[in-house]
């Protein structure tokens, strides 16, 4: 099997496979330097393009080194990704011809404020590379925010009127 990094409508590079590849089958391991979140957070907190991948339960992560690093995200991905002893793996999750991009949906989990906004293309595409609980757990705490901002109009207190009169004004 062939892999080529060569330019890609998703995200600047991706990486393609010059033959075709069956379902099931290991395409790449991501592979890269071990940090921890802290000092990736740090080193890359200005940083328009990071190639980090979360291990875990998040305290550490892979800063990306080698082909798999150049495999972009998708909202309809035609790999996925799974660790095994500490390796993370992408394998097809359908059989890919020759010539296509390999893509896994990065289900990001953090950012920030950063959008993750996804130019995927698919026809399901979510608009962003964030998981869907990630998104919904987003949207809560932004409605929860957005509660809290805004204030209740004060209720407007009757006027004193005296049983038995009109508020009609008299007629002539």
């Amino acid at each position: 099997m062939g892999l080529i990094i060569r330019s890609s409508a998703i995200h600047a590079a991706g990486c393609y496979t010059t033959t075709a590849i069956r379902k099931g089958r290991r395409v790449a391991e991501y592979t890269g330097r071990r940090i921890s979140k802290e000092l990736a957070d740090s080193r890359y907190q200005d940083s328009a393009i990071t190639y980090l991948f979360g291990l875990g339960d998040g305290t550490m992560v892979i800063d990306g080194h080698g082909m798999a690093m150049f495999i972009n995200h998708s909202c309809d991905a035609n790999c996925e990704t799974s660790e095994v002893r500490g390796r993370v793996w992408i394998a097809a999750i359908k059989n890919i011809p020759a010539g296509d991009e390999l893509t896994y949906d990065y289900c990001l989990y953090d950012g920030g404020e950063d959008e993750a906004i996804c130019n995927c293309g698919a026809k399901k595409c979510r608009g962003s590379m964030y998981s869907p609980e990630e998104i919904r757990r987003r949207k809560k705490a932004a409605k929860k925010a957005a509660l809290k901002t805004v204030k209740k109009p004060a209720k407007k207190k009757p006027a004193n009127r005296k049983p038995g009169k009109s508020a009609k004004p008299a007629q002539s």
